[in-house]
């Protein structure tokens, strides 16, 4: 007898479902988030169990790692994708189960990617470092808005990263006005300090594919960006096309068209949010310091606004990884911005 198996993750418990080939239930019990107890309840079922279905929730880590150690065969539902089921008047965690189960055993399971547990620390500590960054440029917007509202005008990115408290003082005469941005400048330094660590730490541990090489010829990515992109990526076979590359890269639009009419969009969400800001954030350096990318730029500034033109350069820019990652090619500027 086949089983095929769904697991229905929450925060705290999950609830695990078996079923056989005719989707009857063999086993189902939910069962607090500790790997040996999962393990202890699907053991008498183990040489029966085709697959299991974990469910791509924020804390997945833990339990597609401990059963792909015990020898299972774990899929990892893109619960993005999933067609949920109708007709039911009713649901619950158990009807999910089962549900991913059934999935499973009609082929008809979209999965997600299991990442590389020996690469994926790596990859999480520049996911860390890019939102610090994030904080630490709401912290600057945060000191030069302060600035602008009682002074009338502001400073640039550059004096604000210099302004000491004396400095501080001098500018603010109110001494709450002042504590508030020394409050901000402290918080924005010890950031600083921390990037600079997570920086290092992931250049010293990454281990370098000959991709990486081909990836800092393209401009605006330097290092940092770089292995960005090499370590979301993952491996670039697993996208059938450039086209589903560039979707998940976030640089496809959701628009939902008939009849020529607009009618709504689709998940804007969908895909990868690290890779988007990595590319966006390569764009802005490539329009700044290539000329034939700044010429496509101010092409497309003409007919959008500037954030469209930054999305469409970001967008070639995907394009073009793709084939480097494919094709192990140093980027062609003239060539991808024709």
């Amino acid at each position: 007898m086949k089983l095929y198996g769904g697991i229905d993750l929450h925060s705290n418990n999950n609830v695990i479902a078996l079923t056989d080939d005719a989707d009857q239930v063999v086993y189902r019990k939910r069962l607090s988030n500790d790997a040996g107890l999962v393990l202890e309840a699907l053991e008498p079922y183990q040489e029966a169990i085709t697959g299991l279905v974990v469910e791509s929730t924020y804390n997945w880590y833990w339990l597609v790692d401990a059963l792909m150690e015990a020898g299972y065969r774990v899929h990892l539902a893109n619960t993005a994708a999933i067609i949920q089921y109708s007709g039911m008047k009713y649901s619950d965690d158990d009807s999910d189960a089962r549900w991913l189960a059934k999935l499973l055993r009609l082929g008809l399971l979209p999965e997600g990617y299991i990442y590389p547990k020996e690469e994926r620390a790596v990859r999480d500590l520049l996911r860390r470092r890019s939102r610090l960054v994030q904080q630490h440029t709401a912290n600057l917007l945060s000191v030069e808005n302060l600035l602008a509202r009682n002074r009338g005008q502001s400073l640039n990115a550059n004096a604000v990263k210099r302004l000491t408290p004396e400095a501080v003082t001098r500018l603010l005469p109110d001494p709450n006005q002042a504590l508030a941005v020394q409050s901000n400048l402290l918080v924005m330094r010890a950031q600083e300090a921390a990037i600079d660590l997570l920086e290092q730490q992931a250049c010293a541990r990454v281990r370098l594919q000959p991709a990486y090489r081909h990836l800092l010829s393209v401009s605006g990515i330097g290092q940092v960006l770089g292995l960005t992109i090499l370590l979301e990526t993952g491996p670039v076979a697993r996208f059938a096309s450039v086209g589903r590359y560039a979707s998940y890269c976030r640089c496809v639009g959701s628009t939902r068209l008939s009849n020529g009419k607009r009618k709504g969009e689709g998940n804007t969400k969908n895909g990868n949010k690290y890779l988007a800001w990595a590319y966006v954030e390569a764009a802005n350096f490539a329009v700044r310091y290539s000329p034939v990318v700044k010429r496509y730029y101010q092409r497309k500034l003409v007919k959008r606004n500037g954030v469209v033109a930054i999305k469409a350069v970001a967008h070639k820019l995907a394009r073009a990884c793709y084939y480097i990652l494919r094709d192990g090619t140093d980027f062609e500027v003239n060539r991808a911005f024709a």
